[in-house]
């Protein structure tokens, strides 16, 4: 079995640009020793709620360790067609400071699978939700051996940016 390699969550959305074939920004191979045997992509992508459930440890009460929401978002690319979607849960870890989640994601796409993971804090302050950095921890099909991150800014309601930093 193939280790999993902990990476960074943009890498989803370069991905899905990339199976859709449409012309997505190429960045030179990065000559680092982490990524110096693959190829190097920056894709951005537009996620939109699709649908979103909560589960609260303490249902109509305060926001608890442990509180868990699942979702889903259409992603799309700088053309506004649907490339994918991403499905995932997160489970809040921490009340203090603004709160924290530990999240998992599968973005699916053309050719494949990416598995994203990682924290995201202030997710308890008032206002949009914050902006986040993840790494991408496995794939499957053509990105079977993709690595990177993947920052995310709100942009809307119920929309986010996806800058996929990745490495195949």
């Amino acid at each position: 079995m193939r280790p999993i390699r902990a990476a960074c969550l943009g890498t989803a959305a370069a991905l899905v640009t990339l199976l859709a074939g449409t012309p997505v920004a190429a960045a030179a191979a990065d000559s680092g020793p982490a990524h110096d045997k693959g190829r190097h992509r920056v894709i951005t992508l537009v996620g939109r709620l699709a649908q979103q459930t909560r589960f609260p440890v303490n249902p109509g009460g305060a926001p608890a360790q442990g509180d868990r929401t699942v979702f889903r978002s259409i992603l799309f690319d700088q053309h506004d067609n649907q490339v994918g979607e991403t499905d995932g849960t997160c489970v809040t870890t921490r009340l203090d400071n603004g709160g924290a989640e530990e999240c998992v994601v599968t973005y699916t796409l053309g050719g494949g699978q990416i598995s994203v993971q990682g924290m995201v804090f202030g997710n308890l302050n008032p206002g949009p939700p914050p902006s986040f950095d993840n790494g991408i921890t496995g794939g499957t099909g053509q990105f079977d051996r993709a690595s990177g991150s993947v920052h995310a800014d709100t942009i809307g309601m119920g929309e986010r940016r996806f800058t996929i930093d990745l490495y195949l």
